[in-house]
């Protein structure tokens, strides 16, 4: 596939941001967000590598390419001396446990992020499935997306098995994770349903 004037943006985009952070967390000794860097870059080259045969448009790449920043920026930036993951946004739930609360930075991110997931799962999926109108795409990119969603808990558990700090929380944090994770690939899934079907 030749790569357009607007790729070739966005792989720069994505070359910019990751260089910055790459820098960045070496010179902060952040092996946590380096690992997670690491996973980045192997998740843009599959990406780019498969582009000629997932034929994803670039509204989803654009996308992908912002939840990735959001995610280095999300624990590496900090205002106040709280990470952006940690701000807390709006009280809309407080419970005993300090982890319990809604609505954090964090947690928008994690929407954002399997909302993305779900969305490019979909366009992916559309190419298989012949009845356009079908819904059955709605259902496997949501459940896709929440797999992608369990596994990123894997990678932030494997961080903090053998990192000696990591900031990932407790079970609270990653029982609040998985829910915005499930309602941001539901979200996901229904608009990549509407993007598809838009001019149809």
């Amino acid at each position: 596939m030749k790569l357009t004037r607007q790729h070739w943006i966005i792989i720069w985009f994505n070359v910019i941001y990751v260089l910055a952070f790459g820098i960045y967390y070496t010179l902060i000794k952040d092996f946590e967000f380096l690992l997670y860097l690491s996973v980045i870059i192997i998740l843009l080259f599959i990406l780019l590598k498969t582009l000629d045969r997932s034929k994803l448009d670039n509204l989803a790449l654009w996308l992908l390419s912002i939840w990735g920043l959001l995610h280095m920026v999300g624990g590496g930036v900090k205002i106040n001396g709280t990470a952006v993951y940690g701000i807390r946004l709006i009280t809309i739930f407080q419970g005993a446990v300090s982890e319990l609360y809604v609505l954090k930075m964090d947690q928008v991110i994690h929407f954002y992020g399997f909302f993305v997931a779900a969305f490019v799962l979909y366009q992916g999926l559309s190419r298989m499935i012949k009845d356009k109108k079908s819904k059955a795409g709605i259902f496997y990119s949501w459940a896709g997306s929440m797999g992608l969603g369990a596994l990123n808990e894997v990678v932030e558990f494997i961080a903090l098995l053998f990192i000696t700090y990591t900031g990932v929380g407790g079970v609270y944090n990653m029982g609040l994770d998985l829910m915005f994770n499930c309602a941001g690939a539901l979200v996901g899934s229904l608009f990549g349903y509407y993007w598809i079907n838009r001019k149809k």
